[in-house]
């Protein structure tokens, strides 16, 4: 498979200049070196300018309700573990709406990955303050400043249980990929929460912000290696005044995943086992 082989006819309908076209390549890139192909590929999204992504990209794809993507992505897994899982959020659909699932799945550790589109704004509904948003910043539901501690989706993600933790930026796309591919290699729960520039409602974190502050994990010392290391580096970008902030893999570690743990599922697929002996009158009855 390559690239041109996920193309499809229609026209994204993003804003120009949208870090979601950024994001599409980088998926498509990732797809494309990882040699997967389509039709193991199912990309599930929930609600938000990003949950169009899957009708862009020629695999199987399943857009969702507001903040559920996370519990699709996971039926997908169980029903055939054979099938490579992305699911797709933004910031609200995933941090705010869809919270509780994140928090549960990262400490159940599915096979499968994350892709969490943060321009810490709500871009469909035109420029409302999101979890990510930073306090004090002025929206259209927080003329006066947002009141709220900013959510840390990096941090919470390691207290709870995932097993890889990443976070890149939409405008280096090389950066990405990496990410993204090292995301859907890892045998667990990946999350990687990518820094998108929302050009048309966020004129704070720009493109330009984000290349003056951002540095790469992976030019340094640092090892994603220790738990209590990854959770200090977590909050690096809060204790600068979000001066510099940190790209790369935060933490990554082995763990069973819990489709691998279910004895139903030792000897077949959920799909490829046998149905046709178990009998449901009896529940439908009790149900009408």
């Amino acid at each position: 498979m390559n690239i041109a082989d996920l193309n499809i006819n229609e026209r994204p309908q993003w804003c120009p200049g949208c870090g979601n076209f950024g994001i599409l390549m980088g998926i498509k890139s990732s797809l494309a070196e990882l040699g997967l192909e389509q039709k193991d590929i199912v990309v599930v999204s929930g609600i938000g300018c990003n949950s169009k992504l899957p009708h862009y990209l020629n695999t199987y794809g399943y857009e969702g309700l507001h903040g559920r993507t996370l519990p699709l992505a996971s039926g997908i897994k169980i029903s055939n573990r054979k099938l490579t899982v992305i699911a797709l959020s933004g910031d609200g659909d995933g941090y705010g709406e869809g919270a509780q699932h994140f928090t549960h799945i990262c400490r159940r550790n599915y096979d499968m990955t994350y892709l969490v589109h943060n321009n810490q704004i709500y871009g469909l509904t035109t420029g409302q303050a999101s979890p990510t948003t930073q306090k004090g910043q002025k929206t259209k539901s927080t003329p006066f400043g947002v009141l709220e501690t900013q959510y840390n989706p990096i941090a919470n993600a390691i207290i709870n249980g995932a097993t890889y933790v990443a976070r890149t930026f939409a405008g280096d796309m090389n950066h990405m990929k990496e990410m993204i591919k090292g995301a859907i290699k890892h045998k667990g729960f990946s999350l990687v929460d990518i820094f998108q520039p929302c050009v048309t409602f966020n004129k704070l974190n720009t493109y330009q912000w984000f290349q003056e502050k951002v540095y790469k994990l992976s030019e340094t010392d640092y090892r994603p290696d220790d738990f209590h290391k990854a959770i200090e580096k977590a909050y690096e970008d809060v204790w600068t005044d979000y001066k510099k902030l940190p790209i790369g893999v935060f933490y990554k570690v082995d763990k069973p995943t819990y489709e691998g743990e279910l004895p139903q599922l030792k000897e077949n697929e959920l799909v490829g086992q046998e149905i046709t002996n178990i009998k449901i009158d009896h529940l439908v009855k009790e149900f009408m």
